[in-house]
């Protein structure tokens, strides 16, 4: 197996797991699971049945639900 994306270049980006993905954006693994179900955040690979992450996407994904929630700050 090769790591090629659909775009065509070769990418050696390491996934990470929900529990690492939560670990790294400061929230829980609920968290990281809602974002999957809402749209905010795709799995780049699985491992058997876990669901495997890229950093990038997370913390995309983590700007994007910081960014809609207002009464945050």
């Amino acid at each position: 197996m090769t790591g090629t994306t659909n775009t065509g270049k070769a990418v050696n980006v390491p996934l990470i797991t929900t529990e690492l993905a939560a670990d790294e954006a400061g929230v829980t693994t609920a968290t990281i699971r809602k974002w999957v179900q809402r749209g905010h955040l795709r799995p780049a690979g699985t491992q058997g049945r876990r669901r495997l992450f890229r950093l990038e996407d997370v913390f995309a994904a983590e700007r994007t639900t910081h960014l809609t929630r207002h009464h945050h700050h």
